[in-house]
């Protein structure tokens, strides 16, 4: 049974009552949320290493990782060195997005290592394959990508990004419209090509039926891809991309409809004034279903600090009501990012999604920060260094200069604010 079918029993699985301890909130809350779609707990049962997390409202804002190789770098070591780092740093889930030689083997060693929920985009592996059978993408049959699938999901795998809104009248809005970077998803755009050469239907969304049965068996969640999300502020919430979320309503209410778990995954380009309203559309039009965004990035102008860019968008989305949040690291538009990237796009985001928990005043987000501030005033460094986001870096700061006066630190050393006042308060 799916985590939703159990919630629909009216039972609590131990998976939920896992979540629920984490999290500080009632099992019977936990169902209910999971009953009416708003939380996913993405936990296939053939991932034998996971601890199980919840991803929707009221719970934690969660911070996804994306790993994998490409042609140009395939160095299984250093993927599992990001999956390291990853974990190490707090990462809620990490995604497999490679596309060298070698996907699968990736894929399987990274899910039997990873204590964390594992997604995956089926359609770039599918690509691959029909790279190498047919030479070209636009021959992919329905039967291989449905067969890649279901490897995926016997694999293990937790959740799958699958771009089912990508549909004919879709491509059309969009050629109609007009946009500066058209399709920027790269399943996004293997399912044009396809669509354009074949002259038919996206087969993920006209047998979405069959895609239900499979994801079905091992409770893999559908996590809804936006494949026509904008690459440029330009592009944000235009007819194409909101045509696209409109369907995924659709598609919402036909997988609970069979019991499947379902997320949306939401546009990466959305200059700031436009953030709240994209994710009040997404909540309304699919219903409450958890939301899974990419960024935001709010400006196009900063290369080499897309982490920065999307960590602004990230916490104000979370803020709105974003549910999950993709890293983005500061090799984004660039280059395949390395394992240093990697923890600093993390950090990013995970700092963005505490941000945004403080903001929706989520139960118990601020205390961590009210424990700093004491810490602070007390000049308790060895505590402040221990309770921060990157420990490794505090401490390296606190160490490279340090003031004469031990308790101040070396910015302002002996006239450090809080210490002149607290002497002054204590006469």
């Amino acid at each position: 049974m799916t985590q939703l079918e159990i919630a629909k029993s009216g039972r609590i699985s131990k998976e939920m009552e896992i979540v629920a301890s984490d999290e500080n909130i009632s099992p019977d809350v936990l169902r209910e949320k999971i009953k009416a779609g708003r939380v996913v707990i993405p936990a296939n049962v053939n991932h034998k290493s996971l601890h199980p997390v919840g991803v929707g409202e009221g719970l934690r804002t969660k911070v996804n990782v994306n790993l994998g190789s490409s042609k140009d770098l395939e160095d299984f070591k250093m993927e599992l060195e990001k999956l390291e780092v990853s974990i190490k740093y707090g990462a809620d889930a990490v995604m497999d997005l490679s596309t060298g030689d070698h996907v699968a083997e990736i894929r399987k060693e990274i899910i039997e290592r990873a204590p964390v929920m594992v997604g995956t985009v089926p359609i770039y592996e599918a690509a691959i394959r029909a790279v190498k059978k047919y030479g070209f993408i636009g021959k992919m049959t329905k039967e291989l990508l449905f067969e890649v699938i279901e490897e995926q999901c016997e694999d293990g795998v937790d959740f799958i990004t699958v771009h089912c809104g990508v549909t004919l009248s879709a491509i059309d809005k969009i050629k109609k419209e007009g946009r500066i970077t058209n399709v920027v998803s790269r399943g996004g755009s293997f399912l044009t090509e396809w669509m354009v050469y074949n002259k038919k239907e996206n087969p993920l969304y006209e047998f979405y039926d069959e895609l239900l049965k499979i994801v079905k068996k091992n409770d893999v969640t559908l996590s809804l891809g936006d494949g026509l999300r904008p690459g440029c502020l330009a592009d944000a919430t235009d007819r194409a991309q909101i045509h696209e979320l409109i369907t995924l309503g659709e598609l919402t209410k036909l997988a609970w409809d069979d019991n499947v778990q379902v997320m949306i995954e939401g546009p990466g380009h959305v200059p700031i004034d436009e953030i709240e309203t994209n994710i009040k559309l997404q909540k309304s039009l699919c219903h409450g279903a958890p939301f899974y965004v990419l960024g935001p990035i709010v400006t196009d102008i900063a290369p080499g600090y897309d982490h920065i860019t999307s960590a602004i968008g990230g916490a104000m989305a979370a803020w709105y009501g974003a549910d999950f949040l993709c890293y983005v690291t500061p090799a984004e538009h660039l280059r395949l990012p390395n394992v240093d990237d990697v923890k600093e796009g993390l950090i990013a985001a995970k700092i963005a999604a505490h941000a945004g928990d403080i903001g929706k005043k989520l139960p118990g987000s601020i205390e961590t920060d009210n424990k700093m501030a004491h810490f602070r005033k007390n000049f308790n460094w060895e505590e402040q260094i221990k309770l921060s986001v990157n420990p490794d870096k505090a401490r390296e700061y606190r160490d490279s200069l340090m003031s004469k006066d031990d308790d101040a630190c070396s910015m302002c050393g002996e006239y450090c604010a809080i210490k002149k006042v607290k002497e002054y308060f204590s006469e």
